[in-house]
């Protein structure tokens, strides 16, 4: 049977390569719509509690690992050889940034290196992970090709930008536009075909390259929108007036505006990173994204001038940061989600923790934290607890946080997020300065 026929009928069967917040959901998503999906990761932990029927993704239920896993729809597994099995495969593994903000393509490389071994004729292979443009033409292909596959007729090559969204509840993987391009026009026919299944609407464009240029502008975008109201924060501070007002004022128009907010920093596995991708590959063709670097830069120094802020207030009490026993609410990197990678609320507790105070954190989805060099628990959040801390800060407003309670009870809040608006207390605002304080 053909693939385009067993995509058609659901008869193919899928590999998801790299089980993390994008594969997990993508591969339970395509089990759901009846395929048979073979999950891979290197990691024995994940595909032990996947195995177990437990998930560590909170967008993904514990009932429905359980259900597909008993029924076989998911096959939870670190043998790349299955993929042997497999029509179509979807490669979901990590892009992460050296320190010298050089992209890491190591972990596709190595995915795709052994995918090739187990690779056949009429196989589709999608690469979702976050790269720089050109990567599954310069990287991929001639690696399919090396095992005299004709890229278009023997094989299919795409790439597709993953565009989850963690912990939304308005937005999922079925009820948003999925991009897809791929190497040859019948590469982009067949993956347009095979997403079609699961998603609403599929958006074809001309070439892999362009796929992968769509996801960095995407995210490039909001990097420089969240650079530019941080910046707007940091003058209102020292104008005396308070940011937020500005931007609820502003946000009224119904045209030529949408609404950013600052905060203490970005993070995730997307909008720190991505830009950067963009900027490296640039240079390639002698072009300096400044803009784009800019807006880094500032984004980036946000943490330094949250702990600024923390010294400020706790110098209205006559303490220093050294020594000062401050407690850090919520250490993921965004509202009711357990990621904390590249979370800004890790680099301000590194930086207080530099300059001596005495760190703690509270985060309901956060157990424990092994980020900032020492192990840490987070701490319940009951009022005995809160009055022994010199200074709280919020850094992550999670939903399920009591702020009228906290206000009550701290002895000084620096609230990052605005989560304290219109709450009476001993609260620094970020982006509020003195005199509309």
């Amino acid at each position: 049977m053909k693939l385009e026929d067993k995509i058609k009928n659901k008869t193919g069967v899928l590999a998801v390569a790299g089980l993390g917040y994008v594969g997990l959901p993508t591969a339970i998503t395509f089990a759901k719509a009846g395929y048979r999906v073979i999950g891979i990761d290197i990691d024995e932990n994940k595909i032990k509690s996947l195995s177990a029927g437990h998930s560590y993704v909170l967008d993904v239920p514990h009932e429905d690992i359980i259900s597909l896993v008993n029924s076989g729809r998911f096959c939870p597994t670190s043998d790349y050889s299955t993929v042997a099995h497999a029509d179509a495969v979807a490669i979901c593994v990590p892009t992460p940034l050296r320190k010298s903000k050089d992209p890491d393509v190591s972990y596709i490389i190595s995915a795709v290196d052994t995918i090739v071994r187990f690779a056949h004729k009429d196989m589709l292979i999608v690469l979702e992970s976050t790269t720089y443009p050109g990567t599954t033409e310069e990287l991929i292909k001639p690696r399919l090709e090396s095992i005299s596959y004709q890229v278009g007729k023997d094989i299919y090559l795409c790439f597709s930008p993953e565009r989850i969204d963690p912990g939304s509840k308005e937005y999922n993987l079925q009820n948003t536009p999925k991009v897809i391009g791929g190497i040859t026009p019948e590469c982009t026919r067949l993956g347009a075909l095979l997403y079609s299944t699961i998603v609403q609407k599929v958006v074809s464009v001309s070439s892999t390259k362009s796929a992968e240029l769509v996801k960095l502008l995407e995210n490039s975008f909001r990097s420089v929108n969240i650079a530019l109201v941080n910046e707007m924060a940091l003058m209102c501070e020292r104008m005396g007036v308070d940011v937020w007002e500005i931007l609820d004022a502003a946000s009224t128009k119904p045209y030529g505006f949408m609404k950013f907010s600052p905060g203490p920093g970005i993070g995730g596995h997307c909008i720190p990173l991505d830009p950067m991708y963009l900027a490296w590959k640039a240079k390639v063709y002698d072009f300096y994204t400044r803009f784009i670097e800019l807006a880094s830069d500032t984004n980036g120094n946000m943490p330094y001038h949250v702990v600024r802020l923390i010294g400020d207030a706790l110098n209205t009490h006559y303490k220093p940061i050294k020594g000062s026993k401050i407690l850090c609410m919520g250490v993921a990197y965004k509202r009711d989600v357990n990621d904390t990678r590249e979370s800004p609320s890790l680099e301000i507790m590194r930086l207080l923790q530099s300059k001596g105070a005495d760190i703690h954190y509270n985060d309901p989805y956060v157990p424990l934290l092994n980020d900032i060099g020492v192990e840490l628990k987070s701490v319940p959040i009951t009022p005995e607890n809160l009055r022994g801390f010199d200074c709280v800060v919020l850094c992550t407003d999670h939903t399920s946080y009591d702020y009228e309670f906290i206000a009550r009870t701290a002895v000084l809040i620096v609230d990052t997020r605005n989560a304290f608006k219109g709450i009476k207390g001993n609260i620094i605002r970020l982006g509020v300065g003195k005199d509309a304080t």
